[in-house]
């Protein structure tokens, strides 16, 4: 299932933070395929995040650089368009610097959930998707109710519909647990590389903490997406 939108919070004002960190994103990634690839190796060593060398205090820049780079085209459009399509409502409630502090800080989580599955590990870590698995957990807790509009893809054939948050990003969540579980029975599990399961992890159980701290005032943006009053003619 790829998600193409959701229901929106009305008169809550442009997400001003959402669109300025998807830009952000992209402009460093264009930056990043004009370098050769020695330069994009030296880039990511030393702005990404090394859990080796962090756990002896070394390179600690890269707990946030790191959220701002990706491995390729399709790391970088499938963040985008989760963060993109997530993130406004995050924001509304939240608030512009609220919830920059919330991204920020759902990304710190990220990258120590990374670290924690592979302290030794000398392979960095790039990607915003740890701060954004923080915005689809606090999301599923304070819209579970919303609708998401998603293609759904059978084989050779495809329609689009509709399915609650709480079923397509439960999914999500679910799966990301599954399958960093299923990472630990690698060769070597201190080596942890490819997909960032645990930084998955670790920035959706911080969402999920922080979405349930603001599930009070979420209500109140809540009553205007979905219970409005029906118009008087």
């Amino acid at each position: 299932m790829i998600p193409l939108g959701d229901d929106q919070v009305r008169g809550a004002g442009p997400a001003i933070v959402n669109w300025a960190l998807i830009a952000i994103n992209a402009v460093v990634f264009v930056y990043e395929i004009t370098l050769g690839e020695p330069a994009i190796e030296r880039l990511f060593q030393t702005y990404g995040v090394v859990p080796a060398a962090v756990t002896h205090g070394q390179g600690l820049i890269g707990l946030l650089t790191s959220m701002f780079l990706h491995g390729g085209w399709l790391h970088l459009v499938g963040n985008m368009l989760f963060l993109g399509i997530f993130g406004d409502n995050v924001e509304a409630v939240l608030g512009h610097v609220g919830y920059l502090v919330f991204y920020l800080l759902g990304g710190l989580a990220g990258a120590a959930g990374q670290i924690l599955a592979g302290p030794s590990s000398t392979l960095p870590s790039v990607g915003a998707s740890g701060a954004i698995a923080a915005v689809l957990g606090a999301y599923i807790v304070m819209f579970p109710r919303s609708r998401v509009r998603v293609l759904l893809i059978l084989g050779l054939f495809f329609t689009v519909t509709r399915v609650r948050a709480v079923v397509f990003l439960g999914v999500w969540i679910v799966l990301q647990l599954l399958s960093g579980v299923a990472s630990l029975s690698a060769s070597t599990s201190a080596d942890l590389g490819g997909v960032g399961w645990f930084a998955h992890i670790g920035g959706s159980l911080f969402g999920l903490a922080g979405g349930a701290l603001m599930r009070g005032r979420a209500k109140r943006l809540e009553y205007r997406v979905y219970r409005e009053p029906p118009q008087q003619w």
